[in-house]
């Protein structure tokens, strides 16, 4: 576990190039601004003990020499705003440490978590299609968000935190020791018992946050998932039981903070207790010594504020712990997404002419339960005609188009999928993926315009041709008759049009893509039989010399093609043409007769 965190931190580093130099000048910045913290209480002593008092000042040659030139301890005591003034331009390049320090780590933690951000979201992009498929939207936004936000803090305040805390420990205790052995000896007692109990309380946070992060991913994926299907909701009347839902999903992770806030609250206050009976125990044993004459008034007093001094970075130690535990569960929840491999080609993928037969031969295929989605399939689709697929619900019409675009790549052993009789797996995946276009039943339309979302695919097409693709689709009449024309805002997931609409648009944007094979799986079902025909001939003219496949229920969609193929529970039960098909019995022959004469009876009521 210990290696996997390592290299997790490793991983996210790696986003540190070109920016350790602002990460290294914030270093130098909180080192210079410990020591002259420390150098103030030392001016305090000198000032009590060998200005006011009378102890002897034994200084290096040009500190005495500056002194001397003076007054000398007289010239001092007649001058004391001379002290105070020393303390003041300490104060002041406290300050300007503490500013370039700021500053500095702000510049290199926000540059490291700009990194990350972009290179979580572009391999995010790059993972397979069944990575999405298994991982909810809502977590994958939580770990890209609140995950990432967790690990900017740690870096821009937490780490520079606990470095300045290292440092005033080592500072602190050296000085104490050079000046008090019997009394530093005293504050070492305590030390270990602080270090001992952060770090109990620092493993049962660790869990405690871990529980918590996977809750608020629950939540989010609540919400995700409801905003998007509010229509649905609506239309089943379900806000009443969303709204529970969403209720005890938040209940439940206000539960587990409040739990984590009582351990915090633990932790806090036996922190409050030993802290508070160490500085006793130091002024109780310093102001005796003090009397007996052990130590001078101003050794005292330097002592007490070292104490203070290290009093809290120790303290502080442990909410450092506790913010790396939570930094932790975030650094190993988003290492867990780019830890996830990308798809890649081989060195030795290439481009083929996409103008040629495809075949399926022997095809099986399973997602992640035992049966088998396909199973042993072999048909062709000659270029440049038109295929069509029949089947039921769950029959594998849209697994083999998934399997022909590459969203699910075919096993070994499981057949093979040839275009010009080249394997699909060994073509580069993006040339593959540009040369097929396809329109699903339920098409994602983005909250832009709608000409921004005909032209997504080619964002230099003029409005000229996107207003040509359009009148292909038979969308265009009814883009013109919004107020804003292609100019219209179509809203989040398309609500601003028909489902019929939303179809044909992204009918439009798949034909402005110009892919020599086009699929469209069951794209046409929100439309009228009549739109239907005049699509269908609209695109027979215009891509001509496109491979098209049809998957769709309706048969009239399907009777023009130039071969069908009808699927039962994955298998190839029939293939031929529609007069084929219709002149024996079977699956196509009954739905034929099904629709014609449900056809029929609309017509003569």
């Amino acid at each position: 576990m210990k290696g996997k965190n390592k290299l997790s931190y490793k991983i996210l580093f790696s986003y540190a190039d070109g920016l350790k130099k602002f990460l290294f000048i914030s270093a130098v910045a909180t080192v210079l601004r410990v020591f002259v913290n420390f150098i103030t209480p030392q001016v305090i002593r000198i000032t009590v003990d060998s200005v006011i008092g009378d102890k002897p000042m034994n200084f290096i040659s040009p500190i005495m020499n500056l002194i001397d030139s003076i007054g000398g301890r007289q010239g001092l005591r007649e001058n004391i705003w001379i002290s105070a003034v020393a303390v003041l331009i300490l104060a002041v390049i406290t300050c300007i440490c503490d500013y370039i320090g700021r500053v500095t780590i702000a510049k290199g933690s926000e540059g490291i978590i700009k990194n990350i951000r972009n290179g979580l979201y572009e391999h995010i992009q790059k993972l397979p299609y069944h990575w999405h498929v298994k991982n909810q939207t809502g977590d994958i936004i939580q770990r890209s968000t609140s995950d990432v936000e967790v690990v900017r803090n740690f870096i821009s305040t937490q780490l520079a935190e606990m470095f300045r805390t290292i440092m005033l420990i080592i500072v602190s205790l050296t000085l104490m020791f050079s000046m008090n052995f019997k009394l530093t000896s005293i504050v070492l007692i305590f030390v270990p018992i602080i270090i001992i109990y952060s770090s109990i309380f620092y493993g049962i946070l660790s869990r405690k946050f871990l529980v918590a992060d996977e809750a608020e991913g629950d939540l989010f994926s609540a919400a995700q998932e409801n905003l998007t299907g509010v229509r649905v909701v609506r239309a089943f009347g379900r806000e009443k039981y969303e709204i529970e839902r969403f209720s005890k999903k938040n209940r439940d992770f206000s539960d587990l903070w409040v739990k984590l806030g009582y351990q915090l609250g633990y932790y806090w206050g036996l922190g409050d207790l030993v802290t508070g009976f160490q500085v006793m125990t130091i002024i109780c044993v310093g102001v005796i010594q003090a009397s007996n004459g052990v130590i001078t008034l101003g050794e005292f007093l330097v002592f007490v504020s070292y104490n203070s001094m290290l009093a809290w970075p120790v303290r502080s130690f442990g909410r450092i712990l506790g913010e790396m535990s939570k930094t932790k569960v975030s650094v190993t929840r988003i290492c867990e997404v780019l830890n996830e491999p990308v798809e890649d080609d081989e060195p030795d993928n290439i481009s083929v002419d996409m103008n040629k037969d495809i075949e399926f031969k022997n095809v099986s295929f399973k997602y992640e339960g035992p049966v088998p989605v396909v199973s042993d399939i072999s048909f062709k689709i000659k270029a440049g005609t038109t295929f069509a697929i029949l089947g039921g619900t769950g029959s594998g019409k849209t697994t083999l188009m998934h399997l022909l675009n590459r969203l699910y790549d075919l096993p070994e052993n499981s057949g093979t999928i040839t275009i010009g009789g080249v394997d699909i797996r060994k073509i580069k995946r993006d040339y593959l993926r540009s040369n097929i276009g396809m329109v699903l039943q339920e098409p994602f339309l983005f909250s832009r315009t709608i000409k921004q979302n005909i032209s997504i695919v080619n964002p230099d097409a003029e409005i000229d041709e996107i207003k040509h693709i359009s009148e292909i689709a038979h969308v265009d009449e009814a883009i013109e008759n919004f107020s804003k024309g292609y100019d219209t805002v179509v809203g989040e997931r398309g609500v601003t049009l028909s489902g019929g609409q939303k179809q044909r648009v992204a009918i439009a944007r798949m034909l402005l893509q110009q892919t020599p094979i086009m699929v469209f799986d069951d794209s046409l079902s929100a439309v009228d039989s009549e739109t239907d025909s005049k699509i269908r001939s609209a695109l027979k003219e215009s891509r001509k010399n496109s491979t098209t496949i049809l998957i769709s229920h309706r048969i009239t969609t399907l009777m023009q093609a130039d071969m069908i193929l009808v699927l039962d529970k994955g298998k190839v039960v029939d293939l031929g043409t529609h007069e084929d098909l219709i002149n024996h019995s079977g699956i196509y022959k009954s739905i034929y007769d099904v629709q014609m004469n449900i056809s029929d009876d609309s017509s003569l009521s």
